[in-house]
């Protein structure tokens, strides 16, 4: 195993988007659009996208919920607690089909302490998990048990799935960033960028070009994977300070061309990645800051054709923004505690 210490005009539309000419009835929304929130009033929320409507609830019992996660195909909700993860039939859950109380179709155990993240192979055939009892674990979706445990030994703060399906990326307190080989079922590489200084979000380029990862100090650090080559050949490409209080997430867009994150300090910041603004330096420039939250943003999600970004807030509240004009576009207002998490998928395939 590898370690390396240190780090030297018009608004687009998509599927996301309304209709003008043809307005597409609730239900075909329903299906077309998966939006989904969660929060510490142990609620979870189906949304119908641009009308803005809570189209219904279902209630997690026993604890909050810390993380959502779609499946590709749009079948499965996987909603993670304290110990737990859940799955649900999205088709019943969004029907409405046995109340707020529906029970999920599988509960996965395995875990010893809250569930921080979430991420689904891209066929659906697994489903990733990690948590802050240090561990990250692999699923079959059809078995209540787990398939793999690795061992990171200390809480787990995100992880990101390569776009090759064969590396899983994750992140922990302690400040290590692991990549586990799931052909070789072992760790095969391990970056620590800042001694003790927890690292809080991490995110794969879809194209495999890059690796981006958020300390709990507010700082990006990006490093290149050079193609046609393994993704251990890790380059530190640069760092900045993205912002001056926690930073909670870093999201590269499915197009590759921008990056998202949110904080403690209540904004959104859009930054553009080096490919798209002919940064030579390799240099991430900020575009965009996404005010309007009141409190802490915890999660963020981007639309399928990165034209529009999902955000939860301990607010109560999560947002739709439009990014070609920086604005709100929708608010979502159901949650009566924190809004901490949110899942969307938009995808037409």
């Amino acid at each position: 195993m590898a370690k390396v210490r240190g780090h030297s005009g018009m608004p687009p539309t998509g599927p996301i988007a309304p209709s003008t000419a043809h307005p597409a009835p609730a239900q075909q929304d329903a299906l077309s659009v998966i939006l989904v929130t969660g929060g510490y009033d142990n609620t979870i929320r189906f949304w119908e996208a641009w009308s803005g409507v809570c189209s219904r609830t279902l209630n997690h019992q026993e604890h909050q919920v810390n993380k959502l996660a779609i499946s590709p195909d749009k079948r499965f909700l996987a909603a993670g607690g304290n110990t737990t993860v859940k799955l649900y039939d999205i088709a019943t859950s969004a029907s409405g089909q046995g109340g707020a109380n529906a029970g999920p179709l599988l509960t996965l155990t395995g875990h010893t302490a809250n569930i921080t993240s979430l991420a689904w192979h891209a066929e659906g055939k697994w489903l990733a998990s990690g948590s802050e009892d240090g561990t990250v674990k692999i699923w079959d979706p059809r078995t209540p048990n787990p398939q793999r445990n690795y061992a990171h030994l200390s809480p787990v703060n995100d992880l990101a799935l390569h776009s090759n399906q064969g590396e899983l990326i994750s992140c922990d307190q302690s400040g290590a960033i692991k990549i586990w080989d799931l052909g070789g079922d072992c760790c095969s590489h391990e970056l620590l960028p800042e001694e003790d200084v927890p690292m809080r979000s991490v995110s794969v380029a879809s194209d495999g070009s890059a690796l981006v990862a958020g300390s709990h100090t507010g700082t990006v650090y990006v490093w290149t994977i050079q193609p046609g080559v393994s993704f251990t050949d890790l380059q530190p490409k640069t760092r900045f300070q993205a912002h001056s209080r926690y930073l909670i997430k870093v999201l590269v867009s499915p197009d590759t061309k921008n990056l998202a994150t949110c904080s403690a300090d209540t904004t959104i910041k859009i930054w553009s990645t080096p490919s798209s603004n002919n940064g030579n330096d390799g240099a991430y420039k900020l575009e965009k800051v996404l005010q309007g939250h009141q409190r802490w943003v915890w999660d963020i999600t981007y639309s399928a054709d990165s034209a529009y970004l999902v955000s939860a807030s301990s607010d109560h509240t999560a947002r739709l923004w439009e990014l070609a004009s920086g604005t709100t576009v929708r608010q979502y207002s159901a949650h009566h505690k924190a809004c901490v998490c949110v899942a969307l998928n938009d995808s037409s395939s």
